[in-house]
């Protein structure tokens, strides 16, 4: 690819270009350039009298900013990854951070918009945007825009049956919004826990940026998975032990009974319904 600054010759153009030219020349939108300016990414134009004029720096900032949304940076990183404020050694977190996927990673992993999730899962999609309000649905950036993936459809499709089964759609959103508040909660206390015990200390040791980098993303990478499987089997076993005490206290001889053999049957199996 040649250097979005020159001309057709390989030189140097005029070295400054009207926000118009930068986007024609860059394939981005005026207003996408005036967005990233607003949000501090670009510095602002030169100016004479009422001409804004843009020069290499600019362009070569809005290329970089558009190779990190490539690789799924938020802005808000992106900003701190241009200005300097960000560890070296937290780049390569970050962008570990981005790739995390919700599958098993056999195929290209999809990325759909709330309508294509609607269609995919069935629901319709007020009914989606409402859960998506709530806080049941949170997006991740691809591309800089909020995506949803296969997994979300597996999830949206999962609370359409709880519908179907009878669940009031006030009573679900309201125990979405509690369980979206819970589980900030406990992540934020995981990630405060991984500041101050992984990153902390090799931010402190003598390694150099690319070792600490390194033993970022490996610690990333193995405590992800093991925090998921706990919190998710710590939920699995204490919801059903308030299902079985909450049947011992009212339910049926027959009910009980039933309720016994899925248990049994949930634990020997992971839970996979």
């Amino acid at each position: 690819m040649s250097d979005p600054a020159s001309g057709p010759d390989g030189a140097l153009a005029d070295l400054r270009w009207r926000i118009d030219e930068v986007a024609d020349r860059l394939e981005l939108s005026v207003d996408t350039i005036r967005f990233y300016q607003k949000r501090r990414l670009v510095p602002p134009p030169a100016r004479e009298g009422r001409i804004a004029w843009y020069g290499p720096e600019h362009v070569d900032r809005l290329v970089r900013i558009r190779e990190l949304q490539g690789d799924g940076f938020s802005l808000a990183v992106i900003r701190r990854l241009l200005d300097g404020e960000l560890d070296a050694a937290d780049a390569p977190l970050a962008a570990a951070v981005a790739d995390v996927r919700d599958d098993d990673g056999s195929g290209p992993e999809e990325f759909l918009d709330l309508a294509a999730l609607a269609a995919r899962s069935g629901v319709p999609l007020p009914l989606v945007e409402a859960v998506e309000r709530e806080g049941l649905l949170v997006p991740r950036l691809h591309d800089g825009v909020p995506r949803y993936t296969n997994a979300d459809v597996d999830i949206v499709a999962a609370g359409l049956r709880l519908l179907e089964a009878g669940f009031p759609l006030p009573d679900l959103l309201a125990l979405a919004r509690d369980h979206h508040a819970a589980t900030r909660d406990i992540a934020q206390s995981a990630v405060t826990m991984f500041d101050e015990h992984v990153r902390g200390p090799l931010r402190d040791s003598d390694l150099d940026a690319d070792a600490r980098a390194e033993r970022l993303v490996d610690a990333f990478r193995v405590l992800l998975p093991a925090v998921t499987a706990l919190v998710a089997h710590h939920f699995r076993r204490t919801l059903l032990q308030v299902a079985q005490e909450h049947l011992e206290a009212v339910g049926e001889p027959a009910e009980l009974a039933a309720a016994g053999e899925e248990a049994a049957r949930a634990f020997e199996q992971g839970w996979r319904p």
